[in-house]
């Protein structure tokens, strides 16, 4: 059984030679976690990693996100195309135990609505043990419009994000209970798996 009481732990982990050179500053990192606490009203704890795309480093670091860092989510930004260096699907895949493919057909569906090249895109989800592990773009806008969706001009949902699914997915598998902030981010469970609100602090 999960301690209620101990803050659910969400791996970042971004993806990028150039950043983890020092090049730039990574942008994924903080665009996730900036989106995550608007989004989130159940404490979680991030575990943050910035490393360059090698496919054998970024198999080790999901190991080591799920596996000893106790993460029940992981989320990774950038290396999806592909380019020859693009290597993060092929990682996510190893390391995972089962594919959830409609994340990715998802992520698709939603940047289509900007770009055709959005096809090119090879982000994938999957489950290792009670964990989720998602590849998210890595622009700071896509990153937001991926995971909360679009809206049309009255704030009404127009295209579903993949987070309203994430929570139910924990669920699932068995990983801690997430709440989000319904004004951001409304995530979907069935009557029957909805839990009463907690009393504020």
């Amino acid at each position: 059984m999960t301690d209620p009481t101990h803050p659910i732990r969400i791996g970042l982990l971004s993806i990028s030679d150039r950043a983890s050179q020092g090049v730039y500053p990574d942008q994924g990192v903080p665009a996730l976690q900036q989106w995550l606490a608007s989004a989130l009203t159940t404490a979680w704890e991030p575990v943050v990693r910035l490393i360059p795309d090698e496919r054998a480093q970024i198999e080790r670091t999901l190991v080591e996100l799920v596996d000893q860092e106790g993460c029940s989510l992981v989320l990774t930004t950038g290396g999806t195309g592909p380019a020859p260096r693009d290597v993060t699907p092929d990682a996510t895949l190893a390391v995972g135990e089962r594919e959830m493919p409609g994340f990715g057909e998802q992520m698709r569906q939603i940047s289509l609505n900007f770009v055709p090249t959005a096809i090119l895109s090879r982000q994938v989800a999957v489950v290792r043990g009670r964990a989720l592990i998602v590849n998210l773009p890595g622009q700071p806008r896509s990153i937001r419009e991926t995971l909360e969706g679009l809206k049309d001009a009255d704030g009404g949902q127009k295209v579903h994000g993949i987070f309203a699914a994430i929570p139910y997915c924990l669920d699932l598998i068995g990983a801690p209970y997430l709440e989000t902030n319904e004004t951001v981010c409304k995530a979907f469970r069935p009557k029957s798996a909805q839990r009463p609100p907690r009393p504020a602090d």
